[in-house]
């Protein structure tokens, strides 16, 4: 393996990459494993066979009055159908990802479940003209699947399990792009708006809470719209793939209301979580550590760290190098008379892969790095190696929460 120059910093080690952070933990549940389009996991989530045999189970139903000669087939047709729509799904979800790619932002993955698809994708757009493009892609891949299941009914015979096949995937496929055309958060549309409400006004917090406020008002009239419109006959109830009654069609605009509510109000949460993040810096909060050999007595390390204005104890080898980091909460368990005969390494945690944290990270990396390797302390070190001190979960932890309390601006 070729030698490389790391600025001085340690080799990294099994468990970190080049530039000495944890690797990603390998992503793991979501449901089931269906493949890894462009390097991108794809999961079917439990609730996706819910909706599978509700589909079935609905258009069976409708192929029972435009195909009654075939009996109960008429369930395998159906059940193809559901397979063949959520196949259209994924391939909406897949434009968005191929888009987030090529901008150079990672998706952790794809997720088929109750109402559709998401796409998890880690990092925001740079730019709203990529946040824009990024959101419209998905819709743009549903209206062309809507045009090519059209153009197909022209090479089938009318009245046959094809044609009323071609046109369900059309229909669904029209409503999947209409409805994320939809401005407010969490569809597409939403995004769409953000976009350009960040570009007017420079600021992508604005463009957030817009579009958030914008999906509530479209959640209400989902919520209120849809049984009015089923009620009126505005769904073709005797025709397509309306239909069902009104307390189906009031309980279905309630769920996709809550979806729509939920989306919004989590994407305000995480707008704010991003513009909040920067503040919470490894520098700023690593408190100062003194070093101690691992036979040192608690009483005397305490001693050395108050001379030094320190709130921290690090234990280190004979060439002075940290081995361990001495744990809060195993001093406060230590009653004072006792303290000048306990050993500080017994109260110390050695340290492992990830422990040890570049002063310099902040914000989302910053916490990325404490997720991948938990622990109660971490040792902050400079980019040379130097030790700058010890970093408490429970100081972020607080000043996340303090971040997160603070009025919007």
């Amino acid at each position: 393996m070729a030698d490389t120059d790391n600025g001085g910093r340690p080799e990294p080690g099994p468990g970190e990459s080049a530039d000495g952070r944890p690797k990603r933990p390998r992503e793991s549940g979501g449901g089931l494993l269906m493949g890894r389009p462009f390097g991108v996991p794809v999961y079917v989530a439990p609730s996706w066979f819910v909706v599978a045999a509700l589909i079935t189970w609905v258009f069976g139903g409708q192929l029972e009055r435009v195909l009654p000669e075939l009996g109960g087939a008429r369930y395998l047709v159906s059940l193809f159908f559901a397979v063949a729509f959520y196949a259209s799904v994924l391939v909406h979800e897949l434009a968005h990802t191929v888009a987030a790619l090529r901008f150079k932002l990672p998706v952790r993955r794809i997720q088929l479940q109750f109402f559709g698809g998401v796409s998890e994708i880690e990092k925001e757009s740079e730019t709203p003209g990529r946040e824009f493009v990024l959101a419209f892609v998905g819709p743009l891949l549903s209206l062309v699947l809507s045009g090519v299941f059209y153009l197909g009914l022209f090479a089938v015979e009318s009245g046959t399990v094809p044609a009323v096949l071609l046109a369900g995937l059309m229909v669904s496929n029209l409503i999947v792009a209409i409805f994320n055309l939809l401005p407010g958060l969490p569809l597409d549309g939403g995004r769409m708006l953000r976009a350009v409400v960040w570009k007017i006004s420079g600021k992508p917090m604005t463009g957030t809470v817009a579009a958030a406020w914008t999906g509530r008002a479209l959640a209400v009239a989902v919520l209120v719209g849809m049984p009015l419109l089923s009620y009126a006959g505005g769904y073709g109830a005797e025709e397509g793939f309306g239909g069902v009654d009104s307390i189906t069609d009031a309980l279905l605009a309630a769920i996709l209301a809550a979806i729509i509510w939920t989306g919004a109000g989590n994407s305000l949460r995480m707008a704010r979580l991003r513009e909040r993040l920067p503040e919470l810096s490894a520098r700023a909060l690593t408190r100062r550590a003194v070093p101690v050999s691992a036979d040192t007595p608690l009483s005397e390390g305490l001693r050395r760290a108050n001379e030094a204005g320190a709130r921290a104890l690090v234990v280190v080898d004979g060439q002075g190098e940290a081995v361990a980091v001495v744990r809060e909460a195993a001093i406060a368990g230590v009653p004072e008379h006792r303290r000048p005969w306990v050993a500080v390494s017994t109260l110390a945690q050695d340290l492992t892969e990830g422990m040890r944290v570049w002063a310099e990270l902040a914000g989302e990396e910053l916490l990325e790095h404490l997720r991948a390797t938990p622990a109660s302390e971490y040792l902050v070190v400079e980019g040379s190696g130097e030790i700058y001190g010890v970093l408490s979960a429970g100081d972020v932890e607080r000043a996340f929460v303090a971040a997160m309390a603070k009025p919007a601006s």
